[in-house]
């Protein structure tokens, strides 16, 4: 852990409130406007040096909405359920059946004793929503927590985590099945999904060592950074190196503790950007890039390599008329 004294020191500098702290990377996240008592922690021995995660936009730029994935209507599947299976998958069968997941599934797989963590920007009304009414009943979400806002509670923010939740623990019989319906899950906010600005990497860092002091074995996340509000935060093409940023540098000593780190390759293939976006760009990563249930490339998926030359994606699954709980339970 960061030393006590060094986090003491900084908060009673002067007008500074400590949002979280990364003993990984030997940081802590602060809040103020307080430019005497900035000035004094720069000025402590301890410090190695500071640097802005937020402030006022400088240049209002249109950006690119991460959570804008292409949605098409569910087509007739092109396989379906064997009576034999154990789950009856309903419009889920396509992104299961594409990595015999069925298969895992009859074997007595299901996700039993395995703790996975969901990083993503909100869970809007997953308490209510019958998708997950048997983790509900069965007390399967162990843990939640917003890192945006330092407060518990999940289930009124932004939908997507919501959604890729139920392609993972749904339980709709006929209707919905997700790939690991027996878990354990802890569902963390750490993207504030109507701004975009490199806090939210440090939210994430917070949030990938709460899920490690727990034991999880697995973590989830649809989030990428790239472009921010205030492009003077803006990462380069060159930034996605596997080690710059500091999301990727999270993912990367998360993967290096043991945990499994799951990352959406992005949604920039068809903008300027074009590329992964960080932290699919971190070399411990398992970075997964979107196809239709035929395994065609989803033209909005964003491109590898990373700018160091690794090969990403690692891998791909269903982005394209993907099942999964809508806000209104279908």
């Amino acid at each position: 852990p960061i030393t006590p004294r060094y986090i003491d020191s900084i908060r009673l500098a002067g007008n500074v409130t400590i949002l979280d702290k990364s003993k990984w990377l030997n940081q802590v996240c602060i809040e103020t406007t307080d430019a005497v008592a900035l000035a004094k922690i720069n000025n402590m021995s301890f410090v190695i040096n500071s640097q802005p995660l937020m402030r006022p936009v400088i240049v209002q730029s249109p950006l690119n909405n991460k959570f804008n994935e292409q949605i098409d209507s569910i087509k007739s599947p092109q396989y379906v359920n064997n009576v034999t299976d154990f789950y009856n998958y309903g419009n889920a069968i396509q992104e299961i059946h594409i990595h015999e997941g069925e298969y895992l599934h009859n074997k007595g797989f299901h996700g039993e004793g395995m703790l996975l963590a969901i990083l993503d920007a909100g869970f809007y009304h997953y308490l209510t929503l019958p998708a997950f009414d048997s983790v509900r009943n069965n007390n399967q979400i162990a843990e939640t927590y917003d890192y945006v806002n330092n407060e518990t509670s999940v289930d009124e923010d932004h939908p997507h985590g919501m959604q890729c939740f139920s392609i993972i623990a749904g339980n709709i019989p006929g209707q919905l099945v997700g790939s690991s319906p027996k878990a354990k899950y802890y569902l963390y906010r750490t993207e504030d999904a109507v701004t975009e600005s490199p806090v939210e990497e440090q939210y994430w860092a917070a949030a990938a060592e709460r899920a490690d002091s727990i034991g999880v074995d697995v973590i989830s996340t649809s989030l990428g950074y790239s472009t921010f509000n205030n492009p003077a935060f803006n990462h380069t093409y060159a930034d996605m190196d596997g080690n710059t940023t500091i999301v990727a540098r999270a993912a990367n000593l998360a993967a290096k503790k043991g945990m499994i780190v799951v990352v959406a390759a992005g949604n920039e293939g068809t903008n300027s950007w074009h590329y992964i976006i960080s932290p699919a760009d971190a070399d411990s990563v398992v970075t997964v890039g979107a196809v239709n249930s035929s395994g065609v490339p989803a033209n909005f998926s964003s491109y590898g390599p990373s700018s160091d030359g690794q090969v990403k994606p690692t891998a791909a699954s269903v982005g394209v008329a993907t099942a999964l709980s809508s806000t209104g339970g279908t």
